[in-house]
């Protein structure tokens, strides 16, 4: 990793580009999924901007407040803040490894942080965007604090689990309330959730809890709703579109206020000396996660820019400049609700002059070989588990960005890991390098030949064949269209076999064609170049390996991206360094050697299991659909005998008159007064 940058304000008159991605949670490792869907794909869009000159910070950090926090820390025996410096430190050594280039990567647990969340509060607070309402919650009298849901513990109502959660239940996962709603005034339940807890049981010393009144604080959603929709009618243009479906199915509900505090000590503190606000009802709560995390954004970068002067405001000049800062947001779609209504409606009830996300950029899922990620069941590569393959981290770059789950849900298979390096990279990509390297080392002493172009009209054409794909990258790249990016630049190296094959570039064309040979080799030379430069927001490491090869400094050399390629970086003379293979061919057996590794066998126990369920389902949507069909039968068989018999009733109407004057020759199809029954002959056999 490069060395810790200065940190970069905006320049003015320029297009300064702010970027962050999701603050990942911090109690947990993060799988494949979680690094293309946020941290990978914004630090390929930085690597990009800075080589593109444009002034660029790229913000993220540890999202390290919360229930979930206090939980794990409490299953690990130490308190929260020893567990989010060992998480913390875990996250790092990951992102470091996948060469993610942070400005910088933060924590939440600060002053700054707990200062600038304090003041949007007190100015959504004096706004009028906050209220007060008072609750029911579980309460435990032993050590006499009211419990977040996850604390406490029972039998879930609806299957009967034993270990479910206040808040949900693993095995059938349906959401729960902690205790038994009350009925209201019509004897229904009131509830906001599928079930509740029987037994429950306080997750810190298994009293029972009992049911308490307590007071929190609420965002006025619903009086920022108009708000909202204004300014998400002028910003979506730039969004993903499941970012934007996912906006409005929250704005077509209609929004509705929502909690922000809770009872834990691990938090952001409520903070004091407001009117009207009790400072004993919330002197031991905080706010709730999900509201502080977001303003982790500006407070990681004050912890950068403003580095040991907590008065400082060069934060400000990123996070409250909209006219001249662009904010470019990159996450999993999960996280979309929170980006788009939740932070923005504090921004915006803050009356304050913040910059707002401009470009949303969100990934649906990344699934493993069929199945889902899973830590517990050992299902997935997860990031510490990647170093483990021996694999070069550049590799893992190209295929999970190859694999971007931009539009839709995409899949992790072995196989087509493998053959990308072998195929891809090696034959098409490192061929190049390797062909052209060699060829000037051989014949030439390393050394760039004296070379015209102008005299061959076919490397002219080259040139503009090139320029029109570097065109089309620059406006991919821009569109974060990242996964689409990697396929222009794959045939820019399929450009550069191509002039090779074309020119037939070996013994005979330098002894025959000494003058073609040297223009061939001056251009195929600078066409590597140009390679390494689009390539190292990808591969950052191999575009660093391809620069040293060509005779730069590879160590910390700056990548640029020009509008247009000259094809004259490299100038005769110029010396070479030592030829190396980039890429090396993986062993096909390695395949199955890491799909059991990873999960190979409980997969499939997971997949089996899986397909039981669908089969046993799809059996009882069979039977439900018989059942349907011999119902409709039935019935119709039924209306079809009301039918006749009507009819039957209505001939044997017109023959009543006959039959009472003596003159019936035929049995009646319904019984008739008693005097006029006819017995029936019995059947012969």
């Amino acid at each position: 990793m490069a060395a810790p940058r200065k940190p970069t304000l905006p320049v003015p008159g320029k297009e300064n580009i702010l970027i962050t991605s999701a603050l990942p949670y911090v109690n947990n490792v993060p799988h494949l999924g979680n690094i293309i869907g946020s941290v990978l794909s914004a630090d390929v869009f930085a690597r990009f901007c800075r080589a593109r000159g444009l002034p660029t910070i790229y913000i993220c950090g540890s999202d390290e407040y919360g229930t979930a926090t206090e939980t794990k820390a409490l299953s690990e025996g130490v308190d929260p803040a020893t567990l989010c410096a060992k998480y913390h430190a875990i996250h790092k050594e990951i992102y470091d490894w996948f060469r993610i280039d942070f400005d910088t990567f933060g924590r939440t647990p600060t002053d700054e942080h707990t200062e600038i969340v304090q003041s949007v509060f007190k100015h959504l607070w004096n706004n009028g965007y906050i209220e007060q309402r008072e609750t029911t919650q579980a309460y435990c009298p032993e050590h006499e604090s009211f419990l977040a849901d996850r604390y406490v513990e029972g039998e879930c109502s609806l299957c009967h689990d034993k270990g479910a959660r206040g808040d949900q239940c693993d095995a059938c996962g349906n959401l729960l309330d902690p205790m038994e709603p009350d009925l209201d005034a019509s004897g229904n339940q009131e509830t906001k959730a599928t079930g509740w807890l029987i037994n429950p049981k306080c997750k810190l010393d298994g009293t029972t809890p009992i049911k308490r009144q307590t007071k929190h604080l609420y965002l006025r959603l619903d009086a920022l709703q108009g708000e909202i929709e204004t300014w998400i009618a002028s910003a979506k243009k730039d969004w993903s579109a499941n970012c934007t479906s996912i906006t409005y199915s929250w704005l077509d509900q209609g929004l509705k206020p929502r909690g922000i505090t809770r009872d834990l000590k691990w938090g952001v503190p409520i903070p004091t000396g407001l009117d009207g606000l009790s400072e004993e009802d919330f002197a031991k709560k905080v706010f709730y996660v999900w509201f502080d995390a977001c303003i982790g954004y500006p407070s990681i970068t004050k912890t950068f820019t403003d580095a040991g002067n907590p008065s400082g405001t060069n934060w400000e000049k990123w996070w409250k400049n909209p006219e001249e800062v662009s904010l470019y947001q990159f996450m999993g779609k999960d996280n979309v609700p929170f980006h788009t209504i939740i932070w923005p409606a504090s921004q915006i009830g803050s009356k304050e002059n913040w910059t707002k996300v401009k470009t949303l950029s969100t990934t649906e899922y990344l699934n493993y070989e069929g199945g889902k990620f899973s830590k517990s069941k050992g299902v997935g590569v997860f990031g510490n588990n990647a170093r483990d393959t021996g694999i070069d981290p550049d590799i893992w770059r190209f295929y999970l960005l190859s694999r971007r789950p931009e539009t839709s849900d995409s899949e992790f298979k072995w196989e087509e890991f493998v053959d990308v390096n072998n195929n891809d990279l090696l034959k098409n990509l490192g061929n190049l390098c390797q062909r052209v390297i060699k060829f000037t080392q051989a014949k030439m002493g390393s050394v760039v030949p004296d070379f015209d172009l102008s005299k061959f009209p076919a490397l002219q054409q080259h040139k503009d064949e090139v320029n029109k794909l570097l065109h089309e990258y620059n406006t991919t790249l821009r569109g974060l269209k990242l996964r689409h990016g990697l396929s222009v630049i794959m045939a820019i190296s399929g450009l550069g076999n191509k002039l090779l094959q074309d020119n037939k570039l070996g013994n005979q064309l330098i002894a025959e064609e000494p003058e073609r040979c040297n223009a061939v080799i001056g251009i195929a030379l600078n066409h590597i170049h140009l390679l390494a430069n689009v390539l190292a927001p990808y591969m950052p490491g191999k575009s660093q390996a391809i620069l040293k090869q060509l005779g730069f400094d590879g160590e910390g050399q700056t990548a640029s991206i020009p509008d247009v390629w000259e094809a004259d970086a490299i100038k005769p003379g110029h010396k070479l360094g030592e030829p190396e293979l980039l890429f090396a061919t993986i062993p096909v057996a390695k395949i199955e050697e890491w799909r059991d590794a990873f999960g190979g066998e409980e997969l499939r126990k997971i997949k089996e299991a899986e397909a039981k369920k669908a089969a046993e389902k799809k059996l009882a949507r069979e039977k439900e659909k018989e059942k349907k069909k011999l119902k409709k039968e039935k019935e119709r068989a039924e209306k079809e005998a009301a039918a006749a018999t009507a009819a039957a009733a209505a001939a044997s109407g017109q023959a009543a008159a006959p039959i009472a004057a003596g003159e019936t020759t035929t049995l009646p199809l319904r019984p008739a007064p008693a005097k006029a029954i006819v017995e029936e002959p019995a059947p012969k056999n």
